[in-house]
Formats: structure tokens, sequence, C-alpha cells
């Protein structure tokens, strides 16, 4: 029951795999996990000024995606959605967000061209999201469109904002690593261990639970819940 590598101001340690290690058993590679990302360069530079604005969203990479709250901090992005897509991300792979979770982008600006044909893309785009973040959308994205009143866009037009609200994409550098990290993705192989009682198929006596073995949950309970589900497995075994 030594835990993983995360948050080693707690006093985490990699002690539990050197001691699997040391009885032949194998370590399923090591990571952060439930972790704020990283940006860098000129994606850090041009969202930083946004820290502290949350919003909802829903990230994707690969086949996972998970709807909820996304917050730009002073490093890169994080809230509920980003920590639980972080789990999945692997370093050079793109994220891809939308930023209108459960709606039609383009019907949206369609309607706002229709309603209100002479606001700028900034002011329709703030009804929908933050206005911070619309404006620097506006600045960052959609330049070409800045200060133009949306009677003078083009079906194409709104059609290329909308897929790029609807898709964002935004490739971080790395992570915060484990100092933040909520658990530790990896660790002790758990094709060597009994799934009833959690003890060494290599090593009568040797129990592994929780945190050292290679079993993560989603946020939410999920990794608390399998430290005490397991714990307890073998403490009725023993």
């Amino acid at each position: 029951a030594t835990g993983g590598l995360s948050i080693p101001s707690m006093g985490a340690s990699g002690f539990g795999f050197d001691l699997a290690r040391q009885f032949g058993h194998r370590i399923k590679p090591t990571r952060a996990g439930l972790v704020p990302l990283t940006l860098s360069g000129k994606p850090l530079e041009a969202h930083q000024d946004l820290s502290g604005l949350s919003l909802p969203i829903e990230a994707s990479c690969g086949n996972a995606s998970f709807s909820n709250q996304m917050l730009f901090t002073h490093r890169g992005l994080s809230g509920p959605a980003l920590l639980q897509i972080s789990s999945y991300w692997e370093p050079g792979k793109p994220l891809r967000i939308d930023l209108l979770p459960g709606e039609d982008a383009l019907a949206l600006l369609q309607a706002e061209r229709r309603d209100r044909p002479n606001i700028e893309l900034r002011t329709a785009l703030g009804t929908h999201l933050p206005k911070r973040l619309a404006q620097k959308l506006v600045e960052t994205l959609f330049p070409a469109f800045d200060g133009r009143p949306l009677r003078q866009l083009r079906d194409a037009d709104l059609a290329q904002i909308a897929a790029q609200l609807s898709d964002w994409p935004i490739t971080p550098n790395g992570t915060e690593g484990y100092r933040t990290a909520e658990v530790t993705l990896g660790g002790v192989d758990t094709d060597e261990l009994s799934s009833s009682t959690m003890e060494s198929k290599l090593q009568p006596g040797l129990y592994f639970i929780g945190e050292v073995v290679d079993v993560t949950g989603w946020l939410g309970g999920y990794n608390f819940q399998w430290a005490w589900a397991s714990g307890k497995a073998a403490a009725q075994a023993l």
C-alpha cells in the first residue's frame, strides 16, 4: 500500500515499484495522470491572459472524449475535462476541443446573422462564449473577419468559423507532472496479481493494492474506490 509517484510533497516515492522489481514483477510504464496540461511558445502567449477563465467544453483525444469544465491557467489548461483527457493524451498529440458542446455552431452563427446582421463577430461569439475568449478567438483564429458586420460574412465564412469552434485543435507541450497529478498511470502489472486477493503470483505472502498497481480510474472518486476495494480484498485474504 505504498502509493504511486503523484504529489511527492505528500511523501510519494517509487518505493513500491522498487519492491515489486525486487521480487521479479513487471512494472508498466508510469506517468502522471489526471493532471493539468501545459502550453509553451505562441500557444501559451496567445492564451496566458485568459488565466482564470473557465467554460464548458468537450475535450477529445483519440477515441476518448469528456464533457465538463475547462480552465485556462497561467501555465496552460486544466479543469475536470482536461484532467480526464490527460490520462489519454500522449506527448505530440493534439487535443480537439469543442467550445460549444451540444450546440450546432453553424446554426447559432446563421441565427445571429439573420437576427442581428449589423453586429461584429466578436459580439456574436460573446453571446455564447465568455467575452474575453470570444475576443481572443477572433484575434487569433479569425482576424480576417474582425471588425466586419455579420451581414458581410458569407455562408462559407460562417461554416469555416463554426468548424473551428467545434473542433479547436491545440497541442500541449507537456503536463505539470507528478507535482500536481492526482494519480499515477502504470504500475505493478495486474497479470501477476490475483484479482480476488491482490496477492503476488510470484511471491506468496506479498500483496499490492491501490495506486502502486496498474489500475487507474476516472475523476470522481473511482481511484479512492479502487484503493478501498483492493485493500479490503487483501485484508480479507490475510
